[in-house]
């Protein structure tokens, strides 16, 4: 007696199919697709049962670009980076006795958003970021105290936006807005 394959496909996962949307979105704003293309795709989309259904969807779409990612580390001393860098799209930065000094406040921002993640042992940072940055440390873990963190008053929170995370052992945090 000869059984039928399953298909083993897993199922199509609202998040999948949300960012799926987007693509497609994304792809007739770029001028990819026609409006009749777009429109067929998103209903494949939505009636998609599986994640495979999805695929076969954005098979043609270019993939979108994760942003580049970088790691600075060092066991001991100093890491520092001052003047017109470039700032990734993530960046993690690790360091067990030294100090960390970022100033972004002059960097080039090849992206509107970095995701930076400290691993501190015993060190410091002092993180120096743009005007009208957004500053998000909701997912920063310290072993000590919170590291106090004030937005200044008249920031218009049209700079970038930067979600700091990461864990911090027995050093602190600070973090200052640029004058101009």
């Amino acid at each position: 007696m000869t059984s039928v394959p399953e298909d083993r496909s897993p199922a199509a996962r609202e998040g999948d199919r949300d960012a799926a949307v987007q693509r497609v979105q994304e792809a007739y704003t770029d001028g990819l697709l026609t409006h009749e293309e777009m429109d067929e795709r998103l209903h494949q989309v939505l009636s998609a049962k599986t994640g495979q259904d999805i695929e076969v969807a954005l098979a043609s779409l270019p993939v979108p670009d994760p942003g580049r990612s970088a790691t600075i580390a060092a066991a001991t001393g100093r890491i520092k980076r001052t003047g017109a860098w470039r700032v990734p799209r993530k960046l993690k930065v690790n360091s067990e006795f030294g100090r960390v000094r970022l100033d972004l406040s002059r960097a080039i921002w090849e992206y509107p958003e970095l995701d930076l993640e400290l691993n501190l042992g015993t060190g410091s940072a002092k993180i120096r970021v743009p005007r009208d940055a957004v500053v998000e440390l909701e997912g920063l873990t310290t072993a000590l105290k919170d590291s106090p963190y004030q937005p200044p008053s008249r920031s218009t929170g049209t700079g970038p936006r930067i979600r700091v995370t990461g864990v911090i052992g027995f050093g602190k945090v600070k973090i200052r807005h640029a004058r101009r």
